[in-house]
């Protein structure tokens, strides 16, 4: 896959209290060396929309290209990622959220209650996935094919379509 320039978002009340150590972020981080992807910036923010918002953003003007977070995409009242993302995107990309809830459903039925998604912030590729490591790491690996043609468009670089 293309190189790309990656910022990781690991979304946790806990973690960013430093009551546990975060795995989402790591496990991202792995993933996108094995595609050749270069990971710029990571951070590990609370559950809280413009502690979200400001991360995503600080990355997009870093020149990160893919900004993944990991967390906050569930349903529990402090789960507020998605919100967080629909609140500074230029558009949603519903085929990736549609996607990786598809596939994870097969993994485990629980997978129909992610949120996960797909934004344009800036000039970003933002994808939201699930908190959990390896949850994390199977909804990447469903998008992936997608993403650096993604981020081209997002870019306004010329594509081969």
């Amino acid at each position: 896959m293309n190189s790309l320039l990656v910022g990781i978002v690991a979304v946790s009340d806990r973690a960013a209290q430093g009551i546990y150590a975060d795995e989402g972020g790591p496990a991202l981080t792995r993933k996108c060396k094995e595609f050749g992807w270069s990971v710029q910036a990571e951070a590990i923010v609370p559950d809280d929309r413009e502690r979200i918002q400001s991360a995503i953003r600080a990355f997009a003007a870093q020149g990160c290209e893919l900004i993944l977070t990991t967390g906050g995409t569930g349903i529990a009242a402090r789960d507020v990622t998605p919100e967080a993302i629909r609140g500074i995107m230029r558009i949603e990309i519903p085929g990736f959220g549609e996607l990786m809830r598809a596939e994870s459903y097969k993994l485990t039925p629980n997978g129909i209650l992610s949120r996960s998604l797909a934004a344009v912030v800036d000039s970003s590729l933002v994808v939201a996935l699930p908190g959990k490591p390896q949850g994390a790491v199977d909804c990447l690996t469903i998008v992936a094919g997608a993403i650096p043609h993604a981020v081209k468009l997002c870019r306004g670089q010329p594509t081969s379509c």
